[in-house]
């Protein structure tokens, strides 16, 4: 074993983790980052980027066929060329691992390919190094696409997102075990480039762990109307592949069939592999608890997905601003989580920030709501095909003024009309307030008027 000592020691180099780790090295700290796979993680080799230039590319074809006479199913079928490996290809010409390394170690850090174990409070393992850390440790493990102990999955060639987007071939037939984000998003994907979809959620509703039953509700409908086969209230009994196909035998004793199988039940942190003992963790863990500072221990932050407060890019990075500031012994604002932001980019799109009204409801809040439907707005009546969508605005009627806890704002653009729910939110502004401002003509957001006027 060598031992090696820095200021700082960053495990994970994800979006968070490697912003870290660059600030400090930058600001003159000995850092050390520790990744086992590709600096810069999931976002730009699997999730944010590749994923939603695919979306774009599936989304432009949709937008072809809802022009009468200008495009078909037949511009699509299941044999098209490899768009997805080709989209991945491009995604990724500008964020090559070895560029991305090359960008921290030009900051001056110190980077260790390999897993990293916390194996003490001020010490990180990896394979025969033992680092320690003269001012401390930040954990940014992330975390990997869960697989659920359904009989017989283990052991056949399924797909996790990582798979599909990496996929260089559309298949004729794709079964999505999962409706929540990544399942909506890819199986919508694969069926505009040509692919038989059929999406498999053992919720009685799409998207029922995430936001607003009538955003699931909505997104069913588009997607029965896109000819996207959608089995809600359905459980997985067993799953087998016959070299062919995949079949899911589900409990109700019916089954489905499909060439491909995509399992898109989540993500899991795998704490315990990490070291989580030394925290004092369970073993059986999902989140690292943190602090205002996003301090686990001392001498021990955590940020990202397994801090439990939303598996974002945009949450590690919200965070690691905060860790490089504590760290440097900077005074600076406490991570707030009242007003955290997040957009499944299906078609329509769906945005939301805060709590949603059950969520609100089960605080014991006193709740009012306000729902206002996109085609009826100036916009969505101009728009015409593909104007499905709604705003819904939860407001807690108690506190002084009345101001909105959270927000669902669904249809086109639905994460952009988004961006001032989640400003009005986080700054708690009365919704009276609201109510007096200059809405532009026409726009999507107006819906968002006509929704703050059932509040009143």
């Amino acid at each position: 074993m060598r031992e090696r000592v820095f200021d700082v020691v960053v495990v994970g180099l994800g979006p968070g983790g490697e912003h870290v780790a660059g600030s400090l090295a930058e600001a003159g700290l000995a850092v050390a980052g520790v990744e086992s796979r590709l600096v810069g993680g999931e976002c730009p080799y699997w999730g944010c980027v590749p994923s939603k230039m695919m979306i774009r590319a599936a989304n432009l074809l949709a937008e072809g066929r809802r022009i009468p006479g200008m495009a078909g199913e037949s511009v699509i079928t299941p044999s098209w060329a490899p768009v997805a490996g080709r989209i991945r290809a491009e995604a990724t010409d500008d964020w090559d691992d070895q560029a991305a390394a090359d960008r921290f170690t030009g900051k001056g850090g110190t980077l260790l390919r390999g897993y990293g174990v916390l194996t003490g409070p001020d010490q990180v393992t990896v394979g025969e190094d033992v680092l320690r850390a003269r001012r401390g440790i930040v954990l940014n493990p992330g975390t990997s696409p869960a697989v659920p102990p359904v009989p017989g999955l283990a052991g056949t060639p399924y797909w996790t997102n990582r798979e599909a987007i990496e996929a260089e071939q559309v298949p004729g037939s794709l079964l999505v075990l999962g409706g929540g984000r990544v399942g909506v998003e890819l199986g919508q994907v694969f069926a505009r480039f040509g692919t038989k979809v059929t999406v498999v959620e053992r919720s009685q509703r799409l998207l029922a762990a995430e936001e607003e039953p009538e955003a699931g509700e909505l997104l069913g409908e588009v997607f029965g109307q896109e000819g996207i086969t959608v089995c809600t209230g359905c459980t997985a009994a067993r799953i087998s592949h016959d070299g062919d196909e995949f079949e899911i035998s589900l409990t109700s004793g019916s089954s489905l069939r499909g060439e491909r199988l995509l399992v898109a039940v989540g993500r899991e942190a795998g704490l315990a592999a990490l070291g989580g003992g030394v925290l004092g963790l369970d073993p059986q863990a999902r989140h690292i608890p943190t602090d205002g500072r996003l301090r686990a221990a001392p001498g021990i932050w955590a940020i990202g997905d397994v801090t439990g407060h939303g598996a974002f890019t945009h949450m590690s990075m919200y965070q690691a601003g905060i860790v490089i500031a504590d760290i440097q012994g900077k005074p600076g604002p406490e991570a707030e989580y009242h007003a955290v932001p997040g957009v499944i980019f299906t078609d329509p799109e769906i945005g939301s920030v805060g709590l949603s009204e059950a969520s609100a409801r089960a605080q014991g809040r006193q709740v009012r709501t306000g729902l206002a439907q996109v085609p009826a707005s100036g916009r969505g009546w101009i728009h015409k095909s593909g104007n499905k969508g709604f705003v819904k605005l939860v407001a807690d009627a108690d506190a002084e003024l009345g101001v909105l806890v959270g927000a669902t704002s669904a249809g086109p653009a639905g994460g952009e009309v988004l961006s001032m729910l989640t400003l009005a939110v986080h700054a708690k502004v009365p919704v009276r307030r609201l109510s007096e401002m200059i809405y532009a003509y026409p726009t999507f957001h107006e819906t968002v008027r006509d929704a703050v006027s059932q509040l009143l």
